[in-house]
């Protein structure tokens, strides 16, 4: 049985602090942002689906017409998007989790919670090869989520009445290209990325504590290792001047790097309004209000 149209959404995320250092076996937090949203609607079509391209959302339609048993399906799918590529936003993540909640929402197929990420892991190895799963737990979560590599994710509790502003630079990240850039410095990277670690611990406490002041000095500092480690950019250095001289109580890059974006914290909704319009006059193609 099927319906005449099915639909399924999924939200954004975006790394507050550890990434990269995560490789290394220290912990990351990733925030889920609740209010940037894909919307995947499955409808009926003339000719039968079939699996052309290797990427993320034709995989999870495939995983998720294997797994209901669907040899032939005459469907497409229509994607509405407010996550940009390449930015460090889980846009992949996003995109298989709502095609895969509409393709079962289309057949009218109950879809358990563990089901869903299996599926959605699956999807992610196409774009990733050997993914975290980190995107993929954030977009399924309203909660932040703390990860250690080879060790597993925790939930966090966050309540600090303050604000993060996230600004595209407008610049593709390139997460391998970063990670390369890392490699390649050897033994020179190893302080930085153990002052990362140190970093995301600090960063725990001062959530646990709501203590919004030392958290933005800590995601300073963590954007100066990043930077010193080579995997900032022009563009996210300019941004993160900008909201470090307009207030902000601190910022940095986030993801992978080499573009992609920067968050900014702030303390209150009209602070981060104003950040928002002074970053975009700086060069960020678009930004993000996220409550905290």
């Amino acid at each position: 049985m099927t319906k005449e149209v099915g639909v399924g959404q999924a939200h954004s995320k975006i790394i507050l602090i550890g990434e990269h250092a995560v490789v290394y076996g220290y912990p990351a937090i990733s925030l889920p942002l609740l209010e940037v949203e894909v919307t995947c609607h499955v409808v009926p079509a003339e000719t039968p689906w079939r699996l052309f391209e290797e990427d993320t959302l034709s995989m999870a339609v495939y995983a998720s017409l294997e797994y209901l048993n669907i040899k032939e399906a005459y469907i497409r799918c229509q994607i509405d998007s407010a996550i940009p590529e390449k930015r460090g936003m889980g846009s992949s993540a996003a995109i298989s989790i709502a095609a895969i909640r509409a393709v079962f929402d289309y057949y009218q197929a109950e879809l358990h919670h563990d089901v869903l990420e299996i599926l959605v892991n699956r999807a992610e190895m196409i774009a990733h090869i050997n993914p975290s799963g980190l995107d993929a737990k954030t977009c399924l979560s309203s909660h932040p989520i703390r990860f250690i590599k080879n060790v597993g994710f925790e939930e966090l509790t966050m309540d600090l009445s303050a604000y993060l502003v996230i600004a595209d630079t407008g610049v593709y990240g390139n997460t391998s290209e970063a990670i390369q850039v890392v490699k390649n410095k050897g033994k020179d990277a190893l302080p930085f990325l153990h002052s990362l670690g140190e970093l995301t611990q600090q960063a725990e406490e001062a959530i646990k504590t709501k203590d919004t002041v030392k958290l933005g000095e800590i995601l300073t500092k963590a954007h100066g290792c990043l930077k010193e480690i080579g995997v900032s950019s022009p563009e996210a250095d300019v941004l993160v001047e900008t909201a470090l001289d307009h207030g902000a109580l601190g910022s940095k890059m986030s993801g992978g790097g080499l573009g992609g974006c920067i968050i900014a914290l702030v303390a209150n909704e009209s602070q981060a309004q104003e950040l928002a319009e002074r970053l975009e006059e700086k060069g960020a193609v678009q930004t993000w209000i996220e409550s905290l």
